[in-house]
């Protein structure tokens, strides 16, 4: 079987019994269950939730996503080898970490395959909630060219490129286009301030002011977790991306939980500890893939500028990298998790298979 054919790169098409159009995103596919399908499995595993919520099958995808465009390679490899699995693991570790130090649950009730979550419908915070421990990446690009407010933080003068902050940043910005705020601007992925946060909570989805600091509470002890467990492996734990939501537990209690994925390569900055030491900078995230492509195109401006998105999308979708590129991005992502989690990744030869005939015969989700 060729490398091709293990990568899962089309997850939109599985035959998951659904009544709702399939929602494919950059790296993951969401399959709304028919509300019949959600209350039976609700009552048959027991899962601590309001017995009418509406569940979904989540399938991620080996599909590489950078500079939000989906990038492709020689010998039609549409995506990175172990890359699913490796970024579900190692969100799956944090996500049961966080739950028994008594931080927050998360969207995820269940994982019937290492591609696959079983989740519930949450009513999304509308913040990209990113923390960052250095300076590096678009926080160094605006710092170097002068500028010192972020998020309405001001930064001391002198910071070094790559420098640990003095202490943990919280910059926040907005998820989607939020309409009707004063002073944040009706765009996607705009830097906001705390103030603007705390004036308009009800219209980034919180239900109450208070709720802000329990976010800022589970950001900064989220990032500490990951951190203090990375160090142990001696990785530096750089900056990150974290969602949050709300849902109802069985009791009907409303309860802030964490989204999406959390601490992978894909959604965060991490370093080699000895490299780092020495001077170097080596990731072991998406950073070094997205540092190639920087090096690969001869104008780097189109990967940085927003306002060159159609020439963006052209060059991702008419340039086949290199095949090394791919496999030295699956080394990272495999290796990093491998650490994580510490245990070995074994990889599906056809996890498409496996996935429905798990869902078929474990959970009656396939006709």
């Amino acid at each position: 079987m060729s490398l091709a054919d293990q990568i899962l790169a089309v997850n939109n098409d599985l035959p998951i019994r659904t009544d709702k159009p399939v929602h494919s995103g950059k790296v993951r596919s969401v399959y709304w269950l028919t509300e019949a399908d959600s209350k039976r499995l609700i009552e048959e595993k027991g899962y601590d939730v309001a017995p009418d919520a509406p569940l979904a099958i989540m399938v991620i995808s080996d599909r590489i996503s950078a500079f939000d465009c989906i990038w492709h390679g020689e010998g039609g490899m549409k995506g990175v080898p172990g890359k699913g699995a490796a970024l579900n693991a190692i969100s799956n570790h944090w996500f049961r970490l966080f739950r028994e130090q008594g931080l927050a649950d998360s969207h995820i009730l269940d994982i019937p395959h290492p591609f696959v979550w079983i989740v519930q419908k949450a009513r999304p915070v509308m913040i990209e909630a990113i923390c960052r421990q250095y300076i590096t990446g678009s926080m160094w690009r605006a710092y170097s060219k002068g500028e010192r407010d972020f998020c309405g933080i001001q930064m001391p003068e002198g910071l070094k490129k790559d420098q640990k902050l003095p202490e943990l940043l919280i910059t926040p910005s907005t998820k989607g286009i939020l309409e009707g705020i004063p002073g944040v601007p009706a765009v996607d992925d705009v830097n906001v301030t705390r103030d603007n946060i705390m004036d308009n909570f009800e219209a980034f989805n919180f239900t109450k002011a208070s709720d802000i600091e329990q976010y800022e509470k589970l950001l900064q002890e989220g990032f500490g977790v990951i951190s203090n467990a990375l160090a142990e492996l001696d990785q530096v734990f750089v900056d990150t991306k974290f969602e949050f939501g709300y849902v109802n537990d069985a009791a009907g209690k409303e309860k802030l939980i964490y989204m999406d994925e959390v601490g992978t390569p894909d959604s965060s900055r991490i370093w080699d500890g000895a490299e780092y030491r020495n001077g170097n900078i080596v990731e072991n995230s998406k950073e070094g893939f997205r540092q190639f492509l920087l090096n690969h195109f001869d104008d780097a401006d189109i990967l940085l500028n927003k306002d060159r998105m159609a020439e963006r999308t052209a060059l991702a979708r008419d340039n086949i990298l290199p095949a090394s590129a791919l496999m030295d991005l699956s080394k990272t992502y495999l290796s990093i998790a491998e650490k994580v989690i510490g245990e070995k990744i074994v990889l599906s030869d056809n996890p498409k298979t496996e996935i429905v005939e798990i869902l078929r015969e474990q959970y009656g989700l396939v006709d």
